[in-house]
């Protein structure tokens, strides 16, 4: 029968090897999750940490010889692999710390030098091969004051922090329905209510996290103000201890700056359409009863061209707003859109864009990758094109998108310049930054490439200068670069050649010039790649310094796909545009089920309907079983919900007046 492996032993560590010594160490650093301890090409696990690894993805369980008189138990992945295996753990709930060697091998004494660089959780994700594109992926910290929940989130990989504060259980239920966070930080003393208490992202915090005073000099500080005042949070108390409890943990996990959140956004409850949890769940936004996503809203709703613009779209779903002023702004441009069929044009020219959402925030926190910063010269160098464009249509919203949009000029010629059109994944080996970029590094990358031709050349000039016929130049591991001449010869050499070696029957020199170029060469690829990193670090600096703008065209190019998504949706679908009047009521004529129509075979029969305050408040329906009864009044609610995200509906001819809650209990 197998034994089970050792729980992380007692720390006596001077009993322990100087590895393991090192190892317990971190480990005791971070205690509640898997640390990935780097060793060579794999990152290994020990202990309760080989065990459960072992369990949760399937790999080997072995021991690594022996430390304080007991077998190691040992897991381990290969770090090339890495990514796959941390998505499997974050699916799970699970976080891990990344460990990794920081030292030089050749200077170290005893163990290498190991740092932990940042802690990979469920909630604060922005590797692109571990996030669904079309999907936030959010950590959320919550706060309770009596009967008041506070919440904060933060979409990390997309930079946006928000606070919100909610009066009652019911009011979280929604809120957590709706925003599915990944991850939840929670206060020791708060009871969650079902079916949340098992969620396998839940972090208990200690009180002390949540303190208010502590959390807004804290998000002061992080966002370069005096107060909270002006991002409109001062009567969000409960909000504010929330958000202050979330930056900490994810500057805990990020061990670094976190530049691209730059403010806070409050929601308040009053200015969306309230959709209850049951009510999400029945009007089957997202998420169908039978499990086939083409049988949702979202299903039929979503042919955005770029990732952001999809996350986007299933924001305004989410969320559906009261605002008639933005409503109409958003019919405005979709009207106009259609007119001249510019959703296509426009759709073409996003179509491809990388997720320069995401990309800026990986930038941000320097873990960008070359084929980010070439896919965000991509996008910046269709700007241009979207501005003439847009400048033909009068719509105010579209108008204003453009000035967000920019174009960024600068930026873009910089990125071409810098990084090669099609670059390795990874920056590690070099072969990024393009060639005529930067004269030293070009120098130290012909210094590698062409030596051999430059030693002929040398060769050639030496042997022109000297008048020595027979005068050559070699290289050997012991004495390096010579050039050698025989020694009858030896007498004709000039005064700045200085003898390195004398053999029987030939002299080996050096000369200045050759001396230069052996230190060069010898350390050439070494120093290329310092120098290529140094320079790529300091292209993210400069794109840094542009984070504002960069991220403000992001959002533009993520609405302007919205848009012309759903002028798509409404001229592939035959929908029309709503009217928003300050009466209450809902007029709808011939009215259809956005989702129900596109998966019969046979045309769907299309529904009326009148509810006025003083005639008809309410409708009793009556019918067998099958006869679209459920149906009705799904459709109903949808179209209601379409006209408040600022789309057309399916519906000939729509009124509708104000609403502040959608309810189903169907």
């Amino acid at each position: 029968m197998n034994q089970p492996a050792p729980r992380n032993p007692a720390p006596d560590l001077a009993q322990h090897t100087p590895m393991m010594q090192q190892y317990l160490r971190i480990k005791g650093e971070h205690p509640d999750v898997l640390l990935f301890y780097r060793m060579g090409d794999f990152y290994e696990l020990f202990y309760t940490d080989a065990q459960r690894a072992a369990e949760l993805l399937n790999i080997t369980l072995t021991t690594r010889g022996q430390s304080a008189g007991a077998p190691i138990p040992m897991a381990g992945v290969p770090f090339h692999a890495v990514e796959n295996y941390l998505a499997k753990l974050v699916k799970l709930g699970e976080s891990v710390a990344i460990c990794e060697q920081i030292g030089d091998p050749a200077t170290s004494k005893g163990p290498m030098e190991r740092r932990v660089m940042r802690i990979v959780t469920p909630g604060t994700l922005t590797d692109e091969a571990l996030l669904d594109e079309r999907r936030d992926n959010l950590v959320m910290a919550l706060h309770q004051v009596k009967n008041t929940y506070g919440l904060a989130y933060l979409d990390l990989s997309g930079g946006r922090f928000t606070i919100t504060q909610l009066p009652g259980e019911a009011a979280l239920l929604s809120e957590l329905e709706r925003l599915k966070p990944a991850e939840l930080l929670i206060g020791e003393d708060v009871t969650l209510p079902d079916p949340w208490r098992q969620h396998p992202g839940l972090r208990r915090q200690a009180p002390w996290h949540f303190d208010r005073d502590s959390a807004a000099r804290m998000l002061c500080a992080q966002f370069g103000v005096r107060n909270l005042d002006g991002f409109g949070g001062a009567d969000q108390p409960v909000a504010i201890a929330a958000a202050g409890c979330l930056l900490q943990y994810v500057k805990d996990t990020q061990r670094g700056a976190l530049p691209h959140l730059t403010g806070l956004r409050v929601e308040r409850h009053e200015d969306s359409v309230i959709l209850d949890a049951a009510s999400r769940r029945n009007l089957e936004l997202e998420h169908s009863l039978s499990g086939q996503h083409e049988l949702t809203l979202l299903g039929v709703l979503d042919h955005c061209v770029t990732p952001m613009g999809a996350r986007l779209l299933r924001r305004w779903m989410h969320r559906p707003l009261r605002d008639r002023a933005m409503l109409n702004q958003r019919l405005t441009s979709l009207r106009q859109l259609l007119d001249n069929g510019g959703y296509e044009y426009l759709r073409s020219l996003l179509r491809g864009v990388g997720d320069v959402e995401r990309i800026l925030a990986r930038v941000a926190l320097k873990s960008a990758r070359p084929r980010d910063l070439t896919s965000l010269a991509d996008a910046l160098g269709r700007l241009p094109a979207l501005q003439p464009f847009l400048r033909t249509l009068d719509a105010v919203l579209l108008q204003d998108l453009a000035h967000r949009a920019g174009t960024h000029p600068e930026l873009c010629d910089l990125l071409t310049r810098a990084i090669i059109a099609n670059p390795p994944q990874i920056l590690r080996d070099g072969g990024v930054i393009a060639p005529g970029y930067d004269a030293e590094l070009d120098e130290l990358r012909n210094l590698n490439e062409r030596g051999d031709q430059y030693l002929v050349e040398l060769e050639a000039r030496e042997r022109q200068r000297t008048g020595i016929a027979h005068l050559k130049v070699g290289f050997n591991r012991v004495h390096g670069y010579y050039i050698e001449v025989t020694r009858s010869q030896a007498q004709a050499v000039p005064p700045d050649y200085h003898r390195r070696q004398t053999l029987k029957g030939a002299e080996r020199y050096i000369i200045p010039e050759l001396q230069e170029f052996e230190t060069k060469v010898l350390h050439a690829l070494e120093r290329a790649l310092a120098r290529e990193k140094a320079l790529y670090d300091a292209l993210l600096d400069q794109l840094i310094a542009q984070l504002p703008p960069l991220q403000a065209s992001a959002a533009a190019l993520a609405e302007l796909d919205v848009l012309s998504n759903l002028a798509e949706r409404a001229a592939a679908l035959d929908w029309h545009s709503p009217k928003l009047v300050d009466q209450p009521g809902i007029a709808i004529v011939a009215g259809r089920h956005p989702v129900v129509e596109q998966v019969l075979e046979e045309p769907f029969v299309p529904n009326d309907l009148q509810l006025e305050p003083e005639q008809r408040r309410m409708l009793i329906i009556t019918g067998p079983n099958l006869g679209g009864k459920s149906t009705f009044m799904r459709q109903t609610a949808l179209i209601v919900l379409l006209a408040h995200l600022g789309s057309f509906v399916p519906a000939e001819r729509a009124v509708i007046g104000p609403i502040d809650r959608i309810f189903t209990r169907i």
